[in-house]
């Protein structure tokens, strides 16, 4: 006669998630627990404290562009090896691993849309591919849309999230710089408006180049955005950066960029400036709320904070 059982409990057990994933995410920037859904939600932005996280480019593009109005352009242009480089993989394997990680074959998207019912020529950068770096097919895709908008005689817009240039190319993406600096005075000579929105990050050949050549330089907050990173930086001058150093709240203190714009309002604003900028604008410029707005986010008022 048996008088202790040790059978196994009844209870079901469960040693691991079956989907391995329960949707909650911690803030780096505010450390508050926020729910993958409600990011996706806020534009992929903290419904906490309002910091921007990366957006796909796709994602950036239904931001920006009315439903159904972008048109891509210039895809038949593809990277190649002409350096045959090779560092610890091969170039033409790096580029293939980026194209299964993004669904993209470089690291920009172009094409014209209408924002706001207004014809614009837009390019955006895809982080996921090589974190954003430009190479030959960047810099003559972006080259190509410049001079459409200027025969076109429409706006330009650049969204840029960008490690800098691609080393695998060496000094060929380094003469993107100068390639995309002479096709945007172009623009200008003609009075064509440019407008660069800078994200985070924004960094090297990029920023040196057509990034901070616009005629009206936006940053989202809290973007990391100079040549080097700041770990480079105190490398190189052995001294320790300000907290914010390479912050577009830094840099619009010190004159480099125009305005911050959250991501929410990006679209509003960029409407506002090209209306503001066209020779047929409705827009009073010496009255109504639009006018005194445009000149806020340039700072032109009295009242600068």
């Amino acid at each position: 006669m048996r008088l202790f059982f040790r059978d196994k409990p009844k209870i079901k057990v469960e040693t691991s998630k079956s989907d391995g994933f329960s949707g909650w995410l911690k803030c780096t920037h505010c450390n508050e627990m926020v729910h993958a859904n409600e990011l996706a939600q806020n534009s992929n932005c903290c419904p906490k404290c309002e910091y921007h996280y990366r957006l796909s480019a796709q994602k950036r593009i239904e931001s920006l562009a009315d439903v159904e109005t972008f048109k891509e352009m210039f895809t038949d242009i593809l990277p190649v090896d002409v350096l045959q480089f090779i560092d610890t993989e091969t170039y033409p394997q790096r580029l293939k691993r980026a194209e299964h990680q993004s669904g993209r074959e470089d690291a920009v998207i172009v094409g014209e849309c209408t924002l706001d019912s207004q014809r614009i020529a837009l390019g955006v950068f895809d982080f996921n591919f090589m974190a954003g770096s430009m190479g030959s097919v960047v810099g003559e895709k972006l080259t190509r849309l410049m001079e459409y908008a200027l025969a076109e005689r429409i706006p330009l817009v650049t969204v840029v999230a960008s490690g800098g240039a691609r080393m695998q190319e060496s000094a060929l993406s380094l003469m993107q710089m100068a390639k995309t600096s002479a096709a945007l005075a172009k623009l200008h000579d003609e009075a064509i408006p440019y407008i660069s929105v800078m994200t985070n990050p924004t960094l090297g050949g990029v920023t040196a180049s057509f990034a901070s050549l616009g005629d009206v330089i936006i940053a989202e907050p809290q973007a990391l955005i100079g040549f080097a990173g700041p770990r480079v930086v105190e490398q190189v001058i052995r001294q320790k950066l300000p907290e914010d150093a390479q912050k577009s709240e830094f840099l619009l203190r010190h004159g480099m960029i125009d305005a911050i714009v959250s991501r929410h309002e990006l679209k509003k604003q960029i409407s506002l400036i090209l209306q503001y900028f066209t020779p047929d604008s409705l827009i009073d410029r010496k009255q109504g709320d639009e006018s005194q707005e445009i000149h806020r986010l340039f700072l032109l008022t009295d009242d600068k904070d």
